[in-house]
């Protein structure tokens, strides 16, 4: 009996204890703010309250981490809405032309609030759950209202693996009681810092390229939801206060007056409850709306209302903090407090502006259906020659949900070459892509398109252009008249074994999968040959960098050399020619001593302390995500250790500051090693390391122009603009190029560059001057007129040959943000040529 009631009491007490509100402190054990919350524990919160408001949440998984963490957004509506969340989607998705039917009736606004793009930034995901809660939470009347109009997606943590990397470190070296002092050790977050995601990208610019895992999963569920509102919550140094809309100029000029308007309108949402706080804030400075790839700009150019929101604090701040300038502590539980507020102003704003946001959303894609933005009404794109590019554009327009089809037929038009802005006569083939203008996306196809974004102010956060004519090396032409697409059917490229046994198979050398193809081979120890010359063989004209797959030197394959060749180039995508002869009608016979043989090489990669972690982690992915060909990564700071140099082939030195680590003894080494037949890739700020030394040829102009000189009677408000005098903001270049060199193997005559710095080398004395700038080689984008002066006769790509050995130097990085396609081929020229 005793034990029946004692069971009854524990039963009566578990549903007493299960009615109660799920707050974070009751789930977690610990008062929020008090310390940081691993990823799996907020998974498990939102988890939990799934399990207890079941009517009103649900939790939507859209994959998972390079790690293998989670990523889920949690779908918040009241008890109607939630019913029939799926039909709402759908509804909407029909409204904007994205989905084939009619809406069954209106919908009600959709917000998404993303949390912790950035993952030491690690406030964002704290207030992520106390913002969960009060929507859910009965009791109150604010988000009552809210879900009454609104239906809210939250996104907790975009960056699980940064986040854990931050949090775990700070939780392991943290004081029992959080030490303010500036100078304590848990504000001093080791190499590289939570910022960046398992690959070290930051993905916060990769909303338009989708480079990274995690930017095309959310992205592919972004597509199916295409909120009215995105908010992206982030924190900054922590001598700042707090930012909020009205966003900074420049706003891109196609931002329409709606979308302006809003921004203001929450600007006035916000700072109600900061003023009320006394909290600091500031707005319209710093943060614009421009590049294209960011959390606040890319939902803008998808017709949402896009936002950013920056905290005081980021991984320096940690539990607490003592700010010099203000002599505050600046904890935890603050910073959560003012995201919690934005997050409900945001939220009763969109509220209070619900049916106005719909309509102003649906007009939005009627315009792009029917009277799109800008002077273009279709864009060309030729693919003849440039087939790896064009699948390259298929599938990032894929990415976006942009809609193309091919011309179908062969006709000639009028159109602008994107690339030069000069109007032409354009043959158009069969296989060259069109894309309509006339389509719910055509902002952003506008946008993603356009050479020479217009600025309404120089001073932007970011790169000033983006045009995918120069980012992926392709001929594409502006046409002012409307063509309907033919539908695009896929047809993969299907190489087969010939009957007869072939001397050799040949491919091409102009795409970056032409580099994946020779990786691919490599990696099967298949060998390989290149020529250094043009040729003939069977009246089919080949360019140099040409490969060249003998059958001798394979014979250990025996019959299943023809196999394994022909079922990579499908795999990659790459047509090969076989040759039933080793003679050629004009240039070079196989066996000369200008076909070479590839040698697989042994690749190294410096990271650690003093390396930009961006440049390093751009290397990284290239090669293990987009190449597929081995690397090893050592510490910058071990080069001169036990690492066995006769075992190297190539060392890569990407960005960064290499003053304490490349001492005198240690160049020379290098160059010892060089000289043996290393090749050593120098890219940007590590060049620094090598200039005005005696033993490289690398050095500065003696004429440049004196950044220091200043102006004595500037003025103190002219500092900003000043700086960007020496700097260009993301230019592109058009860079001359020798192309009988080996590193511009694959070319034209020139190359697309995105040059974000302006060094002053001299061309090198006696070595290759590959890739260089002429007198008026900027093409779009602003350079600040003493950069311009700057970047005149300079070279961008040169090779110092020492020894058996070179020294490649990079001035621009091929590989930026691993969307710049164009120069992909170029870095593999560096490592196989």
């Amino acid at each position: 009996m005793k034990a029946a009631r004692f069971l009854l009491l524990f039963l009566l007490l578990g549903l007493r204890a299960n009615s109660q509100p799920l707050t974070p402190d009751r789930f977690l054990g610990y008062k929020l703010g008090s310390k940081f919350t691993y990823h799996h524990r907020i998974t498990g919160y939102f988890q939990a309250l799934a399990e207890q408001y079941p009517a009103q949440i649900r939790l939507v998984p859209y994959g998972t981490t390079y790690e293998d963490r989670p990523l889920f957004v949690a779908v918040l509506a009241s008890d109607d809405h939630l019913r029939r969340i799926d039909q709402i989607r759908t509804d909407h998705l029909k409204s904007i032309g994205l989905m084939a039917g009619t809406p069954s009736g209106p919908v009600p606004a959709i917000a998404w609030l993303s949390y912790n793009v950035h993952g030491n930034e690690a406030v964002s995901s704290e207030a992520a759950m106390k913002v969960a809660f009060e929507i859910l939470n009965p009791d109150n009347p604010v988000t009552r209202e809210v879900l009454r109009n609104t239906i809210v997606v939250i996104d907790p943590c975009v960056n699980p693996d940064g986040r854990e990397r931050y949090t775990q470190w700070y939780n392991r070296v943290a004081a029992i009681d959080p030490d303010p002092s500036a100078f304590a050790r848990e504000h001093t977050e080791p190499w590289p810092g939570g910022r960046y995601n398992h690959y070290l990208a930051d993905l916060n610019r990769d909303w338009a390229w989708q480079q990274q895992k995690e930017s095309r999963e959310r992205v592919r569920l972004y597509n199916q939801w295409m909120p009215h509102l995105h908010a992206d919550f982030h924190e900054m140094g922590p001598e700042s206060s707090y930012y909020f809309p009205p966003a900074a100029e420049p706003y891109h000029k196609d931002i329409t007056r709606w979308q302006r308007d809003f921004n203001k309108t929450l600007g006035e949402f916000n700072r109600k409850y900061f003023d009320e706080n006394g909290w600091l804030y500031y707005t319209r400075y710093d943060f614009d709306l421009f590049y294209p790839s960011y959390g606040d700009t890319w939902p803008t150019y998808n017709g949402a209302i896009g936002m950013t929101y920056e905290q005081a604090g980021g991984g320096r701040a940690g539990l607490a903090l003592v700010r010099r300038n203000e002599g505050d502590t600046l904890t935890l539980e603050q910073r959560i407090r003012h995201h919690y507020a934005t997050s409900l102003a945001t939220l009763e704003t969109i509220s209070a502006h619900a049916a106005q946001t719909t309509q102003e959303f649906v007009r939005y894609f009627e315009d792009a259906r029917n009277n799109p933005v800008g002077i273009y009404k279709t864009y060309l794109v030729k693919t003849g020659g440039s087939e790896g590019q064009a699948a390259a554009l298929r599938g990032l327009l894929d990415n976006q949900g942009i809609r193309y089809g091919l011309a179908g037929r062969k006709f000639t038009t009028k159109g602008t070459d994107l690339a030069n802005a000069s109007d032409q006569t354009v043959r158009v083939e069969e296989n060259d892509l069109l894309i309509s203008s006339y389509q719910p996306k055509s902002t952003l196809l506008k946008i993603l398109f356009e050479p020479e974004p217009e600025l309404e102010d120089s001073l932007t956060y970011d790169i000033t252009t983006w045009g995918l004519t120069y980012a992926l090396g392709l001929r594409a032409f502006g046409l002012k008249e409307k063509l309907i697409p033919a539908p695009f059917q896929p047809k993969n490229i299907q190489n087969t074994v010939p009957d007869h046994t072939p001397y050799a198979y040949l491919a091409n050398w102009s795409s970056f999968e032409d580099v994946r193809f020779l990786a691919r081979l490599l990696r099967q120890k298949v060998k390989v040959r290149s020529a250094l010359r043009p040729f003939e063989l069977d009246g089919k004209k080949y360019q140099a960098g040409t490969l060249i797959i003998t059958r001798r030197g394979n014979e250990a394959w025996g019959a299943d050399f023809d196999r394994i060749v022909t079922a990579a180039a499908n795999e990659m995508q790459v047509t090969v020619n076989p040759v039933f002869t080793g003679f050629v009608s004009s240039g070079s016979d196989f066996g000369s001593g200008q076909v070479q043989p590839v040698k697989p090489p042994k690749i190294l990669l410096a990271g650690g302390e003093g390396v930009s972690p961006l440049a390093m982690g751009e290397v990284w992915h290239f090669f293990e995500q987009q190449l597929g060909y081995p690397v090893t990564i050592a510490e910058a700071r071990t080069l001169g250790n036990d690492i066995p140099w006769n075992e190297i082939d190539v060392l890569i030195l990407p960005s960064g500051n290499y003053a304490q680590i490349l001492h005198d003894k240690l160049l020379t080494s290098l160059r010892e090693w060089v000289g043996n037949g290393g090749r050593l890739i120098v890219m940007e700020n590590a060049l620094n390391a090598f200039a005005d030394k005696p033993e490289f040829d690398l050095k500065r102009k003696k004429t440049a122009a004196d950044k220091a000189a200043r102006d004595p009677l500037k003025t103190f408000a002219s500092t900003e603009r000043d700086h960007i005098r020496n700097e260009p903001l993301g230019s592109v270049y058009r860079v001359s190029l020798d192309t009988s060199h080996p590193l511009a193997f694959g070319y034209a005559d020139s190359y697309y560059a995105l040059i974000r710095k302006s060094w002053n080398f001299e061309f090198l004395p006696n070595g290759w001057n590959v890739g260089y700038l002429k007198e008026n080689a900027r093409l779009a984008g602003f350079t600040g007129s003493a950069a311009a002066q700057e970047l005149k006769h300079t070279p961008v790509i040169a090779c110092q040959d020492i020894g058996r050995g070179s020294i490649v130097y990079m001035t621009a990085n091929p590989l930026f943000r691993g969307f710049w396609y164009g120069g992909k081929l170029l870095f593999g020229n560096a490592l196989f040529r």
